[in-house]
């Protein structure tokens, strides 16, 4: 009981409910009126007209039965006046009774109590205990995809939405939504902010400088990362207090000049695991197509490891018979100095030295020029507005206005000859149907692609994108990256690298009986363990405890491993969660 009152008493104290009575309030007062109007004019009626008497009672006892089409026929007019207010009265309840008060208390008194009564199960703090959290500033596809991220490594973390409506649609969807404020010095101080282990402002520039403001009237000391729109606002959030800024759209189009097939044929290093480094080999146009990953002989030689082979957007892993086309790109690990060797070893191979086509001259198409340029590969834009052409002259060899979805614009920027194709249109289905028509005029083109849905992923590579990026997968690595103080890495869209340390389940056991690649599908690549890391372990590698997994894979096998180990804990009788971050 004393529950239900206080909930009561709370939905009492909201305001929006209480300006939604009034109305309701003054038509109620106006109802009344007209129930004691129609009495009078019964009583009146019945006695100069019908020369009957009744009791006072019977005044309302009649307008109400009439208004609410009861009709119990005990009280009738015999005379025409009589009968025509009769019909009066029932109008009037038909329209007050039965239509404009159940309206009125639905709109203005039902609807605003579920909503406050909504408002109220959205939490407003974290528990006093929480700490080591992640605190998101925002709700977007950034925020969706960090969440499963960090649910996979059990880090707790929040989500700060302004709007009672959102977070409490949010909250009825199961995310771990607070209903606060992203201004407020006291909306931080409850959100625990000093017990934070990360901040990720990702709102706009604006209120993300404004966000580092307040955050750090509270503490000084909590790692912030701010994602900024414009690189002009980099200074003024570094100002602000924050730790690390990145901005999106130039980083993007940075990795995805990294993934172009251009130039001399070198490895693109793309993260690196203490002294090894990882990166990707494109095969096309080298003595590599055509050979299994035993022929090529790159650990005999070089003594690199490849890892897992990339095959028109899907990764594969790596075994001795995999053969490779000239589509594969080979995923190698190895010390910086096997990376050269292996660009000294390929450099003669001239994949093709006809420009990039970039498709979209905006912010991430100038980007992934500029980054082209830098490298001294040259670059077509193929932009449809005309307003954009001077920025974009500035970072391209040349620059073709018109749609890309026109053969004829596309044959003119040299669509039959340029080795790789960028899709850096913000919209997905533009981008899904140019990766399926440049597939067509070109099927040796590799095609690389910014997504904006995770959702869409999978439409991209089926129609011919050979690798795929968003703005959401590289936020979150960095976010990753962040969190354990490395550098960030990003293999491809939904595929992530985890360094594990190993469970007390699977100690003493060696890598094949622990089945982790069987039950999971994670690609183990290293093992390291007092400082010595065994880099593509055999399947007879025995797993010594305290050791620590470097692993390839989905958030999803992820989980799947934590499955494993809980079940493996149990038959062995020991608990305790595998502790888990991103690499």
């Amino acid at each position: 009981m004393k529950l239900w009152s206080a909930q009561f008493a709370s939905l009492l104290k909201d305001e929006g409910l209480r300006r939604g009575t009034r109305p309701v309030l003054r038509f109620l007062l106006l109802l009344f009126l007209i129930v004691v109007l129609f009495s009078l004019l019964f009583h009146l009626l019945m006695i100069h007209v019908e020369g009957q008497t009744h009791p006072w009672i019977a005044g309302p006892y009649f307008v109400l039965v009439t208004m609410t089409t009861l009709g119990f026929g005990d009280l009738v007019f015999e005379s025409t006046i009589g009968r025509i207010y009769s019909v009066l009265v029932l109008m009037s309840g038909v329209v007050l009774l039965l239509s404009v008060l159940p309206f009125l208390f639905i709109r203005m008194v039902y609807l605003p109590w579920l909503e406050a009564h909504n408002r109220n199960r959205v939490a407003k703090s974290v528990p006093p205990d929480t700490k080591g959290h992640v605190i998101i500033c925002s709700w977007d596809a950034l925020a969706q995809g960090l969440i499963g991220r960090l649910r996979a490594q059990r880090i707790p973390h929040v989500v700060i939405e302004p709007s009672p409506d959102k977070a409490a649609d949010l909250h009825e969807e199961g995310w771990p939504v607070l209903l606060s404020k992203r201004d407020s010095r006291q909306s931080f101080e409850a959100l625990g902010v000093e017990r934070a282990r990360l901040i990720v402002a990702n709102v706009g520039d604006a209120e993300n400088t404004n966000i580092a403001l307040t955050i750090r009237e509270v503490s000084s000391g909590v790692p912030l990362l701010a994602f900024v729109d414009k690189e002009d606002s980099v200074d003024i959030l570094q100002m602000a207090g924050a730790n690390q800024v990145v901005s999106l759209k130039n980083l993007l189009g940075d990795h995805l000049a990294t993934r172009v097939n251009a130039g001399n044929a070198q490895a693109h290093v793309f993260g690196r695991y203490h002294e090894l480094h990882l990166a990707e080999f494109p095969a096309h146009n080298t003595p590599l197509a055509g050979k299994t990953v035993k022929e090529t002989r790159l650990r005999e030689v070089i003594g690199l490891r490849v890892l897992a082979i990339w095959e028109r957007g899907k990764l594969m892993p790596a075994r001795p018979t995999t053969l490779l086309s000239h589509q594969s790109v080979l995923v190698v690990m190895g010390s910086e100095k096997q990376i050269a060797a292996l660009d000294e070893l390929m450099i003669i191979y001239d994949p093709n030295p006809n420009p990039i086509l970039v498709i979209g001259g905006g912010d991430v198409g100038r980007a992934t020029a500029s980054a082209l340029k830098r490298r001294g590969i040259p670059a077509s834009i193929i932009e449809k507005n005309p307003g954009l052409e001077e920025a974009a002259s500035m970072v391209a060899d040349k620059v073709f206005i018109g749609d890309a979805a026109d053969l004829r614009v596309l044959e003119l920027a040299g669509i039959e000859r340029s080795p790789s194709v960028v899709l850096t249109t913000h919209d997905d289905a533009i981008n899904i149907y140019l990766a399926l028509y440049c597939r067509r005029l070109n099927p040796e083109l590799r095609i690389v692609s910014r997504i904006t849905h995770e959702r869409n992923v999978e439409a991209v590579h089926r129609a011919g994108a050979d690798l795929v990026l968003s703005h959401a997968s590289l936020g979150i690595g960095i976010a990753l990256a962040a969190l354990q103080g490395h550098e960030a890495v990003l293999i491809g869209e939904g595929i992530d690298l985890f360094t594990i340390e190993l469970p007390d389940a699977l100690a003493g056991r060696t890598l094949a009986e622990s089945m982790i690649g069987e039950r999971t599908g994670l690609n183990i690549i290293a093992v390291r363990s007092a400082g010595e890391i065994v880099e593509n372990p055999p399947a007879d590698h025995l797993l010594e405890p305290g050791c620590e997994l470097l692993a390839l894979g989905t958030p999803e096998q992820l989980e799947a491993f934590h499955t494993l180990v809980s079940g493996k804990a149990k038959a062995v009788r020991r608990n305790g969660p595998s502790k888990v971050r991103a690499a």
